[in-house]
């Protein structure tokens, strides 16, 4: 891991103690920054909802690529885009395909993706602005079997666009 990104690492550790149980021995931590006028919900809401064709494209793909390493694929289909009120902050709940994990409104909110090959967690971690918010967005994978770096390391460069993007719609994402 690079300076820049231990230092981003530390910094979401000290701003969200509650994520150093899930920093400790992960076998990957990304974190990525975006500044938006949206709040906290409605980003969110706006990053998981973005699915356009080129993405529902890559997910056909990766089904293919998880079937062949002998892993189920969970749907990844979206069948309205979710609204601000949609995002709950509360353990257990879910939005798309991940499970809420711990929360603060207006200024966190931890999603777990879990399998049989690997758990992923997002964390989006709201620094606030004097107009709006800087959206720290956080990838933590912890592996769970062989199939999980293989699977991890081929999507990678995939990963890493596909953020990036829904950062971009949740940032431009407006309420309601």
């Amino acid at each position: 891991m690079t300076e820049q990104k231990q230092s981003e690492v530390k910094q979401i550790a000290e701003q969200v103690p509650a994520l150093k149980p899930l920093l400790t021995n992960a076998n990957h931590i990304d974190v990525k920054t975006i500044d938006s006028a949206a709040d906290l919900r409605t980003f969110i809401a706006g990053m998981l909802s973005y699915m356009p064709a080129w993405l529902k494209f890559l997910y056909g793909v990766r089904g293919v690529f998880v079937r062949l390493l002998g892993m189920r694929q969970e749907g990844a289909g979206l069948l309205r885009p979710l609204r601000p009120t949609d995002i709950s902050f509360s353990p257990g709940d879910t939005a798309m395909i991940f499970k809420v994990t711990m929360a603060e409104p207006d200024t966190y909110w931890v999603g777990e993706a879990a399998d049989t090959h690997l758990i992923a967690y997002m964390g989006v971690i709201a620094e606030p602005l004097a107009q709006g918010s800087r959206y720290h967005v956080a990838t933590i994978v912890h592996y769970r079997h062989w199939t999980g770096p293989v699977y991890f390391n081929v999507i990678r460069p995939f990963h890493h666009l596909v953020v990036w993007q829904m950062m971009k719609a949740g940032a431009q994402a407006s309420p309601g």
